[in-house]
């Protein structure tokens, strides 16, 4: 009576599994950056249509950790360090906007392919066009969206360049919330942030997990 419902839920299982796997293997070689278009795009790879069998965004952050563990080697440590080396670097620079490193530099799961993904807050979003202007930062201007609870959205303007042969993102925030960070596409909670003093830890291996950096307020 009860082989049937068994059968179904372990088959959905195998193929949230193969999804995970393959949407994480899409993003490690090809650069893909957005869990959503990942999976959407290994679903069609496999040819499985079913929403059921879509995986969570954690699964896929999972099956990535593995499949850099088991194929990357030290060359994806490298591309880790080199990037959060120049994330500090990044973030002193840009103190006057109480900037933070967020994303796959701060999680450990960067590559060569991942730019550094900072958070600025100033209420003046123009503000930081100013100050890189002035400093002759060519930069792209463009926008993301961030959930800020699970009732509000903000489209917050970004701008983008390249600096010491590496790529560089920067989210531009109002100022309150530094007291409160948007919310992860990996798990709905609030994004692990990591300031200059706690990056520079990091990298002196004082902290081993960089979650352990979950920084929800204004961070020290």
């Amino acid at each position: 009576m009860h082989r049937a419902p068994r059968h179904a839920a372990t088959h959905a299982r195998e193929r949230r599994h193969r999804l995970a796997h393959e949407a994480a293997r899409l993003m490690a070689e090809s650069g893909i950056r957005d869990f959503h278009q990942a999976k959407l795009k290994a679903a069609h790879r496999l040819g499985i249509h079913d929403d059921a069998s879509l995986p969570r965004n954690s699964e896929i952050e999972a099956a990535l950790r593995e499949h850099q563990r088991l194929f990357a080697g030290p060359a994806q440590g490298d591309a880790l360090r080199q990037r959060r080396e120049a994330a500090l670097r990044a973030l002193e620079f840009l103190q006057p906007f109480s900037p933070r490193l967020v994303g796959p530099v701060l999680d450990g799961t960067a590559d060569a392919n991942s730019p550094v993904q900072l958070h600025l807050h100033d209420d003046d979003a123009d503000a930081v066009q100013r100050f890189l202007d002035e400093h002759g930062i060519p930069a792209e201007s463009r926008s993301r969206r961030l959930r800020l609870d699970r009732e509000r959205t903000l489209d917050a303007p970004a701008w983008r360049f390249d600096a010491e042969d590496l790529a560089f993102e920067l989210l531009v925030l109002p100022m309150h919330v530094l007291r409160q960070a948007p919310l992860s596409q990996l798990d709905e909670k609030p994004m692990r942030r990591a300031s200059a003093a706690q990056v520079r830890r990091l990298l002196a291996g004082v902290e081993h997990e960089a979650g352990s950096l979950i920084v929800a307020g204004t961070g020290k």
